[in-house]
């Protein structure tokens, strides 16, 4: 299936003024499909921040043993799945007034494609991926996207999804539900804090984290519970956690 972008807009004026854009095909559909979010579920956001500096001592790690560093994007993902094994009720997906739960993480990427469009389509199984395997099996699907060769099983499939931001300034933002999905991680922007520590004050990098749920399908102390974990994760990660997965050469 190739997904076509092309759009029809009215051409501006010689002064540039206006420009007219019509909702049809995939920005149609998108539209569509945003709406339909809003309208047919009872949608509830939380937010969190975590601090970075975990993370970013295993990338230095891995420099030191002359090994390719993971992105923190890629260590976040990793995390979120690892996260989403202890909270089945996050992985869900509620259609006809029936909740399903799902052994497998099929995570759900929001991808960007040109003419400000974007898909979110299924890393599936992406709870049996090590940390080594994931960038490459991530980049594979975001070049599928962008290349207009996914599938309406990949793009239908996810259980959950996330949604980054990458480098901005927004560190907490509101994502919509990717229906039948119960729930989506929106990562937002990193932002300097001062903490105390024992020789006193000292600035760390924290990331904003953002969870919309569906209040019909979950709680909100369970997802609450659910970012509390992650963030848990995320600072508290062992500079061994993933040494099965990118083994060190000491």
């Amino acid at each position: 299936m190739r997904l076509d972008t092309r759009e029809t807009a009215a051409p501006s004026g010689a002064d540039g003024a206006t420009a007219s854009i019509k909702l049809r095909g995939m920005r149609g559909m998108i539209a569509s499909k945003m709406l339909q979010s809003l309208q047919q579920s009872a949608q509830l956001t939380h937010h969190a921040s975590a601090r970075l500096d975990a993370l970013q001592a295993l990338r230095e790690r891995c420099k030191a043993h002359g090994r390719a560093a993971p992105s923190v994007q890629d260590l976040l993902l990793r995390l979120v799945v690892q996260t989403l094994a202890d909270f089945p009720a996050l992985n869900a997906t509620l259609e006809e007034n029936c909740i399903t739960r799902h052994a497998a993480v099929h995570l759900g990427l929001a991808i960007p494609l040109p003419d400000d469009l974007l898909v979110a389509p299924a890393l599936f199984d992406a709870q049996s991926l090590s940390l080594g395997e994931l960038p490459g099996a991530r980049r594979a699907l975001t070049e599928q996207a962008r290349d207009g060769k996914l599938g309406v099983k990949a793009l239908t499939g996810a259980t959950f999804t996330v949604s980054n931001l990458g480098r901005s300034r927004v560190h907490h933002f509101t994502p919509l539900l990717n229906l039948p999905q119960v729930a989506i991680l929106g990562i937002g922007g990193v932002e300097p804090r001062v903490v105390a520590d024992s020789d006193g004050w000292r600035a760390v990098e924290v990331i904003g984290l953002s969870l919309t749920f569906d209040h019909r399908a979950v709680n909100g102390a369970p997802a609450a519970a659910f970012l509390d974990a992650l963030c848990e994760r995320i600072e508290g990660l062992a500079s061994d956690a993933f040494d099965h997965e990118l083994p060190f050469q000491e």
